[in-house]
């Protein structure tokens, strides 16, 4: 049977498709803007016929439906990634968070932590050869729709082509639904930075030398950053994500690759999120090579790229420099991400910067100001990256390079880029903790 055969025999409507998930099954839902809404709205109005179904995801963009009140003893959500739309029912009790790294999730359904019952998934139309690329999501989605003993795959008209090792064969996929709506969109800053993300982002560039290799984690500062490259030469992208601002640098001949030490010539990723611009623009393009996460965020793998710089972000830092990206206090509020991976990774590249970059104060729903750098963490915070693996720590105030330095030294450090308001009590603080 050729594979246009097998792709008309396996067309279902999404209500049909669902029907191949049964109670306690353990289900696989590719995120980020990839999520296969027609399919997560049929299995919402299937919920109320099964039962105990394990969702397990990373960071979904969309209405939260499926995890509603209503879906308790039906539908129950296991993420990797708390993103907003889930975030209330993790506090609530109603979802799960599993911490693991980026680079370890896909390995979790592999080998067989927590098999897989089934997959949903998002793909493009097949080509000449009956394969679909997974598009905008491969990182995380390769692995597990492989590990699946059930594909179900949205194919949608809209999808991006994507290359490398994106691509899935018709004849893998149990069941087919035909759908043609835009891929979501978002922007990865909130319209013009602030004069702090600015200062910020200056500060940075004047960190990454011509030749690098970048990672930019999510968020308005790495965009930001982007936009101040424009003086560089040969700069090069190996990250899990990418937005917008490459395709500008790219053309203004900026981002070559040229001088990576691994993929020369290619930008690499395990997904991106954007505009319907990045979408048309990633589309069959061969600049692009997508790979799965456990290959893009392997530390050991980051570090064969010399000149390796890595940006993120955090919620908190203490005067020693152990940094809390995923909660606050003991509030889960996201995850680990990538951020120790490439942490990790560009520390241990040759002329390799690993950064840290958070503003210095944030301001409560109730006008309170709080200093991002305090001398102890919130009760209960979770430490994403370890003072062992710190390096340089910017804020809008300035750069601090903490490595090799004592406790005495990275306090005085962090001090001095802590927003001057608050400075004194942290230096209060720091006598009182016996760090000078």
């Amino acid at each position: 049977m050729d594979w246009k055969t097998r792709y008309k025999d396996r067309i279902l409507s999404a209500n049909e498709a669902v029907e191949a998930v049964k109670s306690h099954d353990r289900l696989f839902l590719t995120g980020n803007v990839s999520v296969p809404y027609k399919l997560l709205d049929a299995l919402v109005e299937r919920a109320p016929e099964i039962e105990d179904v394990e969702i397990c995801q990373a960071l979904t963009i969309g209405a939260p439906a499926y995890v509603s009140p209503e879906m308790e003893g039906h539908l129950r959500v296991n993420t990797m990634f708390i993103s907003g739309n889930i975030r209330k029912a993790v506090h609530e009790g109603r979802a799960d968070f599993t911490p693991v790294l980026l680079s370890e999730f896909p390995l979790l359904f592999k080998n067989g932590h927590l098999p897989l019952d089934v997959a949903l998934i998002h793909v493009s139309l097949p080509d000449e050869h009956g394969f679909c690329s997974l598009g905008v999501e491969v990182g995380l989605t390769k692995t597990a729709s492989e590990s699946a003993k059930i594909i179900i795959a949205e194919v949608n008209e809209q999808m991006p082509r994507t290359l490398g090792d994106a691509f899935i064969h018709v004849g893998r996929l149990d069941y087919i639904v035909p759908v043609n709506y835009p891929i979501a969109e978002m922007s990865m800053g909130d319209g013009k930075p602030s004069p702090e993300i600015e200062k910020m982002a200056a500060y940075i560039a004047e960190m990454i030398p011509d030749g690098a290799t970048m990672q930019m984690g999510i968020g308005a500062v790495p965009d930001a950053v982007l936009k101040h490259l424009y003086d560089k030469k040969d700069l090069g992208v190996h990250t899990e994500l990418f937005s917008d601002g490459v395709i500008d640098l790219v053309e203004a001949g900026v981002l070559t690759n040229a001088e990576k030490t691994l993929h020369q010539g290619k930008i690499l990723s395990g997904f991106v999120i954007g505009s319907k611009r990045l979408y048309d623009w990633v589309d069959d393009n061969p600049l692009i090579e997508m790979r799965r996460t456990e290959y893009v965020n392997d530390p050991f793998i980051i570090a064969q790229n010399e000149k390796m710089v890595a940006i993120n972000s955090a919620i908190e830092i203490d005067l020693t420099g152990q940094v809390c990206a995923d909660s606050i206090g003991p509030k889960l509020y996201s995850g680990v991400g990538g951020q120790l991976d490439f942490v990790y990774g560009a520390s241990r590249s040759k002329g390799g910067v690993p950064i840290i970059a958070l503003p210095s104060d944030t301001v409560t729903g109730s006008g309170k100001r709080f200093s991002r750098i305090v001398g102890m963490l919130k009760h209960g915070a979770g430490v994403v990256t370890t003072r062992n693996h710190i390096r340089y720590v910017v804020t809008e105030h300035g750069v601090a390079d903490l490595y090799g330095k004592t406790i005495r030294q990275r306090a005085q450090a962090l001090i001095s880029i802590a927003h001057p308001d608050f400075r004194d009590d942290l230096k209060k603080e720091a006598r009182q903790l016996h760090y000078f």
